[in-house]
This record gives C-alpha cells, sequence and structure tokens, in this order.
C-alpha cells in the first residue's frame, strides 16, 4: 500500500493494542478482519489532448515485488464493451514516479463503432483497473476511473479586416469538436461563442451563436484609424454536455486593413530655424487612383525634429478642397535637428511618411577663463564652448569661435579656434593687437546657435625712445661709447616722458642680426636716458624699454645709431 493511504503509526498501535485485549478478555470474539491488500491501484484518467486514451498508476507494497501486469475493462453500466488484458508501463520518462504509471498505448487508440472501433456513442465510460505483482498479489479496482469520451472544443478566431470605406472589425471563426481516436474536426453548430473586445475600449462579451459549419461572426466594432494597433479582441466557449466537454479560449489583436492609398508633396519654407522662430510645412493630398484629384479634409500630422523623434513640436492639420494643407510649428531647441516630417496620423490613410532637412540649433555660450595682453603687443584669450541648456551635448561636427576686436569699421575677426567634442570644449585664441576693445564670438551652425562672450577692454601704454643718439663717432677700440636719448609712453592722448623706468643698452656687431645687452639703467625724472658701454667694433646702438603691467615694450624695429671703431 501506498505511504499516503496507510494508517498513522500511533492509530495503528491502538488498533493493535485493542484487538489484543479483546483476544485476551473474550476468546469467543469474532476473527479479526483481513489486512489492507499489498497492491494499490490510483485513478485511471482520460488523456485530454487524445479522449481515446487514458493512464493509472499503479503499485505494490510487497517486499522485493513489483507490478508486473496491469489490465483494464471499458464498461457501459453491466456491458463490457473494451477488455484490455495489458496496459504497458509509461516509457523513457524523467519522472522517476513513472515506472507506476500505466498507459494505453496510441496503437491501441479507443474509437467509435463508425471509426472501426468498439465505444458505440461519445460520452463518458466507466473504466475498472486490475493489477498483479511478481508475487502474486492482486488487485481490483472497480470504477477507477472515468472515460471521458466526448468531442474536445477547439476554436480558430480572426479579428476582421476593416478598411478604409467600412471603418469596422467584425471577429469570426469556426467551433469544431476534435473527435476521440480518429482526430476528426467535428463542427459544432448552435453553440454559444463569447466574443469581447479588450482594448482600446474593453466591451461587454457579446454571444454569437455557430450555424451548421460551426461558424461564427460577431456583430461589427468601430475601430478609429488612430486605434488599429491597439484593438484586441478575446473569444471563449465552454461546453459540457454528453457530446462536447471542455473549455478553449483565444486571443488576438488586429493586424490587417485596408487603407485608401493617397500620395502628398510637402515642403519646408527654411533649412534652419533658431529658437521661437516660426517654421511653415505646405503640401498637397491627391488621389493617384483618380487622376490625382485633390483629397480633401484628411488629417495631416507634421512634426520637428529628427534624432529624437517624436519630442517635437507637432502640429495636426486638414486638407482643404484643394487638398492643400499649411501647418506653422514654433521651433524650440533642444528637440534635435535633423530635420521635419509628415505623415498620416489615420492609419486608414496611407502615404509615405514626407520629410526634410531642418536645422535647429542648440542655445550656445562662450565663457572667458582668462584674457590678457602681452607686452610685446599680443592678446591671448582663453574660455569654453558649450551648449546652454545641455550637459555634454554632441558636437556632430566642429565648431569655430573668433576673437574679434573693435575698430573704425566695426568688430573685425583676429583669430580663430576649433572646439572638437563636448569632452575636449576649450579654446585659445591668440593675434598681434596693441589693445582696444575684444569679444569672443560663435557664428550660428545647424548645431548651435550664435553667442558671445561680451565685450571687454584691454590696454597698455605705447613706449617710444626719441633723439638717439650714440658718441663719440668714430670711437677708439676699447674706449667707451655713451648712448642718449629720451624714453616716452602715450598718456592722456599725447607723447610724455615716462620717468624712472628700467631701460637696457643692446648692441648689434656689423653683419650680425642679433641684438647684445651690454648695459642697463633707468630713466631720469625727464624720461632722459644715458647709459655707456666698451666698444668692442663696428656696430649699431639702441635703448630698450620691456613693458610691465601698464606699458608696451618699445618698438623692436626701431632704428639705433651706427658707430664706426677705430
Amino acid at each position: 500500500m501506498r505511504a499516503d493511504l496507510r494508517l498513522p503509526l500511533s492509530l495503528t498501535a491502538s488498533l493493535a493494542a485493542a484487538a489484543l485485549a479483546a483476544t485476551t478478555l473474550a476468546v469467543t470474539a469474532a476473527p479479526a478482519a483481513a489486512a489492507d491488500p499489498l497492491v494499490g491501484i490510483g485513478r485511471a484518467v482520460t488523456d485530454d489532448a487524445q479522449r481515446g486514451l487514458f493512464q493509472v498508476t499503479a503499485w505494490t507494497d510487497a517486499p522485493q515485488a513489483k507490478i508486473t501486469r496491469v489490465s483494464a475493462k471499458v464498461r457501459q453500466g453491466d456491458t463490457v464493451l473494451v477488455d484490455i488484458p495489458t496496459l504497458p508501463v509509461v516509457p523513457d520518462s524523467w519522472d522517476p514516479s513513472a515506472a507506476n504509471v500505466f498507459r494505453l498505448p496510441d496503437t491501441a487508440v479507443l474509437k467509435l463503432v463508425e471509426d472501426g472501433g468498439r465505444i458505440p456513442a461519445l460520452g463518458t465510460y466507466a473504466i475498472d483497473v486490475t493489477a498483479t505483482d511478481s508475487l502474486g498479489n492482486k488487485q481490483t479496482r472497480t470504477d477507477a476511473g472515468q472515460l471521458d469520451f466526448r468531442l474536445r472544443p477547439e476554436l480558430a478566431f480572426h479579428p476582421g479586416k476593416p478598411t478604409y470605406a467600412d471603418r469596422n472589425a467584425r471577429p469570426s471563426g469556426t467551433l469544431v469538436g476534435i473527435q476521440p481516436g480518429s482526430g476528426h474536426r467535428v463542427p459544432l453548430a448552435g453553440l454559444p461563442v463569447s466574443v469581447e473586445r479588450l482594448t482600446p475600449v474593453k466591451t461587454a462579451p457579446q454571444q454569437v451563436v455557430t450555424d451548421t459549419a460551426g461558424r461564427f461572426t460577431a456583430a461589427p466594432y468601430p475601430v478609429a484609424g488612430t486605434d488599429l494597433d491597439e484593438t484586441r479582441f478575446h473569444a471563449a466557449f465552454t461546453g459540457d454536455s454528453a457530446e462536447v466537454h471542455g473549455s478553449v479560449e483565444d486571443y488576438r489583436a488586429l493586424f490587417e486593413w485596408v487603407p485608401r492609398k493617397v500620395a502628398v508633396t510637402a515642403t519646408a519654407d527654411k533649412k534652419r530655424a533658431l529658437n521661437g522662430q516660426t517654421v511653415t510645412v505646405s503640401g498637397r493630398m491627391t488621389d493617384p487612383a483618380a487622376a490625382n484629384a485633390p483629397v480633401a479634409n484628411h488629417t495631416v500630422r507634421v512634426r520637428l525634429g529628427g534624432p529624437r523623434y517624436g519630442t517635437g513640436p507637432t502640429a495636426t492639420v486638414r486638407t482643404g478642397a484643394d487638398g492643400r494643407f499649411t501647418a506653422r510649428l514654433v521651433a524650440a531647441a533642444g528637440t534635435g535637428a535633423g530635420g521635419w516630417t509628415a505623415e498620416s496620423p489615420d492609419r486608414y490613410v496611407d502615404f509615405p511618411t514626407r520629410s526634410g532637412v531642418l536645422a535647429i540649433p542648440l542655445d550656445s555660450r562662450t565663457d572667458l577663463t582668462s584674457w590678457y595682453l602681452n607686452a610685446d603687443g599680443r592678446v591671448t584669450v582663453s574660455g569654453i564652448f558649450r551648449a546652454r541648456y545641455e550637459t555634454d551635448p554632441d558636437f556632430p561636427t566642429p565648431q569655430f569661435v573668433r576673437l574679434e576686436q573693435l575698430g573704425d569699421g566695426g568688430w573685425k575677426a583676429i583669430a580663430w579656434a576649433s572646439v572638437n567634442s563636448a569632452y575636449y570644449n576649450e579654446f585659445t585664441l591668440s593675434a598681434a593687437s596693441r589693445g582696444g576693445y575684444f569679444r569672443v564670438r560663435h557664428l550660428t551652425t545647424d548645431h548651435f546657435a550664435e553667442s558671445s562672450s561680451g565685450s571687454f577692454r584691454l590696454a597698455r601704454l605705447d613706449t617710444r625712445v626719441v633723439s638717439l643718439n650714440s658718441g663719440p663717432e668714430p670711437v677708439t677700440k676699447g674706449g667707451y661709447v655713451t648712448v642718449t636719448g629720451g624714453l616716452q609712453h602715450y598718456a592722456d592722448w599725447n607723447w610724455r616722458a615716462y620717468a624712472n623706468a628700467p631701460v637696457v643698452l643692446q648692441f648689434q656687431p656689423r653683419g650680425s642680426t642679433t641684438w647684445k645687452q651690454m648695459a642697463t639703467g633707468r630713466s631720469n625724472a625727464s624720461g632722459k636716458v644715458s647709459l655707456k658701454a666698451k666698444a668692442t667694433g663696428d656696430g649699431t646702438w639702441r635703448i630698450r624699454h620691456y613693458g610691465d603691467s601698464r606699458h608696451f615694450n618699445t618698438p623692436a624695429s626701431a632704428g639705433g645709431d651706427y658707430v664706426d671703431v677705430r
């Protein structure tokens, strides 16, 4: 006997003790009941996929024994219809308990009399099972199960195919019964099938009765041109009669419809739109099947933006009597460059999506980090170029910034630099300049709008040496040359003496291009300079001042005074 059918040990012990006491107290008591059989038989179960088959579980609790034979009988009342001498064990199963499962083989499937079998009609029949083990223990279980020899329902279902002219879905299908044994499909007539729409709006189920061929068609469901891809239906049938038993259901999404094919042309009034500018997209819808006649009163959806599709401004307009349409949209920076599109929001109207190039530049920032004017007359500016409202945007192409200086004719570019990516967006600009008003500017491109750092002023005072003179001339070799001059700076719109400023005396030997520093000094309170050095040969002498934070260097190109040495 299986463990799950045995009595609990405590109850068994109690019964044994009671039996012993009864024997001791009353020798004339009735004999003890027979022990439980060692062979057990479970429920016989019909195979729902093929109701001409069934299986049953059998086991033995006899030590070192195993089930050697299982037989079965199918009967109607007291009449045995089918006598099955042997049910083989289920082969090739991964389930360890399958060694105790015995099944009617496919080759012996039960069939109706009309199909060459012995079952007289559809219905349910009793199954009796007998099992014997290797030690001869035997058990018979009457009504071990019920053979469900009825049709198994099967449902084929289609959601329908709405058209431009008839925008309704009419779910339809066929209900049949799978006959046990033969597997024949038998139309199920006069039976109710439940049909309901699940999305986009759920409806109450409607009951549709099958015709003589098992076919059914539900009442129409209106389907809008925007809901085609979202429309889903459910069909179901449940039967429990003498001939049909079981439940079946199916879910189907609408996947077919017949749209009207039209032609659309469209153009935009610009290739680039800055933030806040209006873009006008206009076009016309015609019917190629009707000699390109205009198609009136149909919707067209126009959208701005490309790579980030669906995030840009959108407008839905209708065609006029002449088939023409016009959409006006305001460009919004940050929705992505890439173009415009014109498409049909009504899935019953079919035309290829029309598109065109349209750049919507991002707002940009040009920020400065340093700016200065060197004493040698060179302005250098560094900064960062970036999108104003985004972090690390893509730079599809290098972006250029330029350094501009204000002059008599307005702002003039004097240096350029490129910025190649969001991760290396720093720049440095440098150009020769004597000072003035400056700014750094990025001109509008398809990716970034114009931006400027704002203007700033850099200034130093020009310096010069006047009345330069060297002597004596000629000078004796090894003697001293005295060089004099006046140091001035340009202040308050005039050249004025530059007092107490450092100066150097430089000498360039004849035939050389190199200047050598020979002496240093400072200008006096009147800006006068007097320096002397030993003469070593013929050459040119000059005085220079190297500027401080407020002054330029004196020009390197300024002439000197030639001295002949003898």
